[in-house]
């Protein structure tokens, strides 16, 4: 039987053959029960993993059509909400092999190391409750010649047009945030990316109509600004004669630091391990999990353009906000965003909702632990690149799905839970887990999304306020799907003998 919300998801699939808008919808169904089981193991037959492979194989089924009826769904999703938060991130599909490699996978870090790279773009709520994904590009890279040195390779990097570049990718992302944003008029829209996201071209990039706001973390705190002389000197839409150099006054991170501090909050901080030893880097050292106090100020400041070789770029005012951290720690680095965004910082109040905004896009890293993880997208058998990465789009609706379960039972435990799961789920569930009769009445969601996560693991003691994770979540939706089976083919849902 096609799992309900598999079928609601792919009413727009786009394929002109029935068969292929089928199968997908068989395959979404399939594996979003089973995640973390092979292929085979979760389409339950010969001929069923047979149709699967060929599915993969077909030339139609590319990422993009694959994606295209989830994408569109997500937008109906998104028209009911008064913000929507634009997630953009890259992550690294290692598909390396110890034997034969996957035909068509690029070199990922090292050259030792093949496979694919795969970019989302991802809507979530204020709260960080997710809507699905509206884009999503996924490539693989070419060798680079290894007869040419670092300095060439650099060399030609700054040569290339930045339409060629890899990190073109963060300003598709905003052009399509851009389109959603004008599809979807009543919603206010906020695309967000980290560090890598901090291009000098994306600040620049039109915002449309109904305008599209963006939030950055900046990587390079040291950005001039423009003075009040260059300020006066330079026409609308001109750049400057700026030699690029000038006082502290005139760096992007100082300027912020000198102004008033707007308010203090306290923020969790999640400890990380130093992974390469020889970055010196304050975001590549090591730290400890703890509550930090933090200060907010912000300013808005026209930042000074950059030289480009092949066009003359234009100043920008952007709106700007730092958070740092007061008191760290005695040896640990302390915590220090410095985000850039369109947002307006009037009040502090508005300046509070940007810093919140920014914590949401944590959960695009959960996601992809969602998809590595509990999907195993990295573990497919698949020979060639170009079959397996319509697999990667099947699974990214289905880490989607497991997530969005898994925030839902934070963000609005008083749901029914039969928003979410069917009859024969809740109730084989709670025969299970509660080892009694099921209620008459559906439990609520929250209360249900505990007891599925006690089949992956969840320890639900008395007293316990801490909500499951995702993982105990994905582990015990495999069990939640098993045991609705049993229930409808022999268990009380089982139909009656004549």
């Amino acid at each position: 039987m096609l799992a309900p919300w598999a079928k609601e998801e792919m009413e727009h699939a786009v394929f002109k053959d029935r068969r292929l808008n089928y199968r997908l919808t068989r395959l979404l169904s399939d594996l979003g029960e089973r995640p973390q089981a092979s292929i085979p193991a979760a389409c339950g037959g010969h001929a069923e993993t047979a149709a699967a492979y060929r599915f993969f194989d077909h030339e139609l089924a590319t990422p993009e059509a694959v994606l295209q009826s989830h994408f569109e769904r997500t937008r109906q999703r998104m028209a009911e909400q008064p913000v929507v938060l634009l997630v953009q991130d890259t992550t690294e599909l290692d598909l390396t092999r110890p034997h034969q490699q996957v035909a068509g996978a690029g070199p990922l870090k090292s050259a030792s190391q093949r496979g694919a790279l795969l970019h989302p773009l991802e809507a979530f709520t204020p709260d960080g409750t997710p809507l699905g994904a509206v884009w999503a590009q996924m490539w693989t890279r070419d060798d680079e010649p290894v007869a040419l040195s670092r300095e060439e390779k650099q060399r030609l990097r700054r040569k290339a047009p930045f339409e060629t570049k890899e990190s073109f990718r963060w300003v598709e992302a905003l052009r399509a945030a851009r389109e959603v944003a004008q599809q979807v008029p009543q919603t206010t829209f906020v695309c967000i990316g980290d560090s890598e996201a901090d291009i000098y071209e994306l600040f620049q990039e039109p915002r449309g109509a109904t305008p599209v706001h963006w939030l950055i973390r900046a990587a390079q705190n040291d950005r001039l600004l423009m003075t009040p002389q260059e300020k006066i000197n330079s026409a609308p839409g001109e750049t400057s004669d700026s030699d690029q150099s000038g006082s502290d006054e005139q760096r992007l991170r100082a300027a912020v630091l000198a102004s008033p501090v707007l308010f203090q909050k306290e923020i969790s901080i999640r400890g990380r391990d130093q992974k390469i030893k020889c970055k010196t880097g304050s975001r590549d050292q090591p730290r400890e999990s703890r509550t930090a106090q933090v200060e907010v100020r912000a300013k808005t400041v026209q930042l000074c353009p950059p030289d480009r070789a092949r066009v003359k770029l234009a100043a920008v005012t952007i709106n700007v906000v730092l958070v740092r951290e007061i008191d760290p720690p005695a040896g640990d680095v302390p915590v220090e965003w410095l985000l850039l965004t369109t947002l307006p910082i009037e009040s502090a109040e508005q300046v509070r909702q940007i810093v919140q905004y920014y914590t949401v896009r944590f959960m695009i890293e959960v996601l992809f632990r969602v998809l590595k993880s509990g999907c195993r997208v990295e573990e497919r058998r698949f020979e060639h690149i170009d079959r397996l990465l319509p697999c990667v789009a099947v699974y990214l609706i289905v880490a989607w799905r497991t997530l969005m379960v898994c925030r839902l039972g934070r963000s609005s435990p008083e749901l029914d839970c039969e928003a979410i799961f069917e009859p024969a789920e809740w109730k084989s569930v709670w025969m299970v887990v509660k080892r009694g009769p099921p209620p008459t009445t559906p439990p609520k969601l929250g209360v249900m999304i505990r007891l599925v996560a006690q089949l992956g693991g969840y320890v639900n003691h008395p007293g316990r306020t801490d909500p499951p994770g995702p993982q105990t979540v994905w582990l015990g939706l495999q069990r939640t799907r098993d045991l609705a089976w049993a229930w409808t083919t022999f268990g009380p849902g089982a139909p009656q003998p004549p």
